[in-house]
Formats: structure tokens, sequence, C-alpha cells
């Protein structure tokens, strides 16, 4: 029988084509946290709850802090007896290690600070609680995610006012923010590009880390 794995997201537009691509896993189960530490304590805690997994990789968008990151990296950091470190070698992705943020990072300034006192490679939001969960109840775990934004770059807008805790937008601020900046439209929509790219290349690698296993 193979191993049951949960795999966890912090919002929907991340797990999507992974979730296509393994529609027909039954052993395979996905959930979507929200963004940050307390919404991804609280589900992942259900989750784990409702049916103890084998295996646990927390997935998702991770925005750069090594500028020799490109765009589209897919980078790890697992437990030593995670079972598919192979599997994510072989499907390239690279060894890192993450910062876990309390909000969402906008500026290459503020970037190249947290590279400076953290070391990390890139950061995320809800990969540390859930890998404590995991690890307090015996549970192999890793991070696995993909550079969204990177190092050298400026998000396009302050996300952290204009989306929700499950990274829903919220029209009115965002509708404001874009009034007040119309020339962000075009690099507000280049960036929902690039991210979508991202989405299914980290898909990509998930199914490659996963399928020896179905």
């Amino acid at each position: 029988m193979p191993a049951s794995i949960l795999v966890t997201f912090a919002v929907k537009e991340e797990a999507r084509p992974f979730q296509r691509r393994l529609a027909d896993a039954p052993h395979i189960r996905t959930i979507v946290t929200g963004m940050g530490r307390q919404n991804a304590g609280r589900t992942t805690i259900n989750a784990l709850e409702t049916a103890r997994p084998d295996v646990l990789i927390t997935a998702g968008f991770a925005g750069g802090l090594d500028p020799a990151l490109p765009l589209g990296s897919v980078i790890f950091e697992a437990d030593e007896t995670f079972p598919f470190i192979s599997e994510l070698l072989a499907a390239g992705a690279r060894v890192g290690r993450f910062h876990c943020a309390e909000r969402i990072v906008i500026t290459a300034a503020e970037k190249r600070t947290l590279r400076t006192s953290t070391g990390a490679d890139a950061l995320e939001m809800e990969s540390e609680i859930i890998r404590t969960l995991c690890r307090n109840r015996g549970i192999r775990a890793a991070t696995v995610r993909v550079v969204s934004d990177a190092a050298n770059e400026d998000l396009p807008l302050d996300f952290n006012a204009l989306v929700t805790a499950d990274g829903r937008p919220r029209p009115l601020p965002f509708a404001l923010a874009l009034l007040r900046k119309p020339h962000k439209i075009a690099e507000l929509i280049r960036f929902q590009k690039r991210i979508s790219a991202a989405a299914e290349r980290l898909a990509e690698v998930l199914v490659k880390c996963c399928r020896p296993h179905f």
C-alpha cells in the first residue's frame, strides 16, 4: 500500500495545478490552509486529527532571498527521514533554507535585510508551524516551495492590506489601490502570469516526487 501523503498549500492558486494532475490519486490529500501561521496551524491540526498521514509536504510560493535563485526555482528543506528527497533532487529541486515571515515582504530592500539577518534562501509564512506540528506527532515532513518573486524585485502592490487571510482580493481596497496607481495594472497582470507559471512548475516537481509512490 502506498504511503498516505498530505500536501498543504496556503492559497488555492498554489494548489490548483497539483490538484488537477493528481485527481486520481486517492492516497494523496491536499488542503488549503489560508495564509500565515495562525491559519496554517489551525487548519493543519484539524487535518491531522481527521486523518493522520504518513508524510506531509507543505508547498506553495516563496519570495526569493538568495539573488542566485531565479523565478521558478523550486527549493526544499526536509527532515532527515523524509522519504522523497532523492525524487525531489531528481525533479530539479534544490536544497535551501526558509525564513518564516509574519507578513508578505514587498520590497527588494526588505529581502536584502532578511537575507543578511537570517541567511535564508527564501521566505514564506506557513511552513514553520506546520513542520512543528508534524515533528510533535512524529510525521515525516518537508517544505517544498517555488520562487514566485525574485530577491531583486518588488511586488507590484502591498498585498498585506489587499488580500484576505485565505489569499482572496479584497475588492474595495484593491480597486482603490489601482485607482491611485493605474500604472500598476499592467505590472499586476504580468505578475499574475508569472505566479501561474510558478504554480505549474511547482506542480511538476511535486508530481515527480509523489508519482513513484502511487
